[in-house]
């Protein structure tokens, strides 16, 4: 299991930015998600890793810990499974 230090998450202002728009959370009420949870669902690609919730993804640099965007989980098709 990846384990994510939630004590040092932060974001830049230009994060702050795309987390608003993309997913309508504001940086604190993503760290307060992020705190609660447990990142069962973490992904690590390359120098990221991906943090899947029922209803977004959040991007975190590895070595930075920074949240760098999040956008909104697509729904799968019924029919495609896509």
């Amino acid at each position: 299991m990846i384990k994510i230090n939630t004590q040092k998450l932060h974001t830049t202002e230009l994060g702050k930015k795309r987390i608003l728009q993309n997913i309508g959370l504001t940086i604190d009420e993503v760290l307060v998600w992020c705190a609660q949870n447990d990142f069962a669902n973490v992904e690590r690609q390359g120098k990221n890793y991906y943090v899947y919730s029922k209803d977004f993804v959040l991007t975190i640099n590895i070595q930075s810990h920074t949240i760098i965007t999040a956008h909104k989980r697509k729904k799968k098709s019924v029919i495609t499974g896509r």
